[in-house]
């Protein structure tokens, strides 16, 4: 047998392959937050105010006295008289009364008074 030596060639190199390895170490670093609430307690006055209000009724009565001449008409009528139109009784004028002259409504020199 024939034995030969095989031809060798030159070898066909590749690029290289990297390879990483990776080693951790842990350092803890304190970093402090501090914070501080402050509780405000808050009143509020209302003040109200009232102003409670009443209301009165005043009722204001006038009296004219007129003196009135003789033979006059008497108003609302009388036995025998007949009232004359547009005149109206006058409440509280007793037969014989007469203002005295100059007194608030009546005219100071009353004509119908002699």
């Amino acid at each position: 047998m024939h034995h030969c030596n095989p031809k060798v060639l030159s070898p066909i190199v590749y690029p290289t392959k990297c390879c990483v390895q990776n080693f951790h170490d842990t350092t803890i670093v304190p970093h402090i937050h501090p914070s501080h609430t402050t509780n405000v307690n808050h009143h509020l006055y209302q003040h109200n105010h009232y102003f409670p209000h009443t209301e009165s009724v005043v009722n204001e009565v006038a009296n004219q006295h007129f003196v009135c001449p003789p033979g006059a008409p008497i108003p609302g009528g009388a036995p025998g008289v007949a009232p004359t139109p547009g005149m109206a009784p006058t409440p509280g004028m007793a037969p014989g009364m007469a203002p005295a002259p100059g007194a608030p409504g009546f005219p100071a020199n009353n004509m119908f008074l002699g």
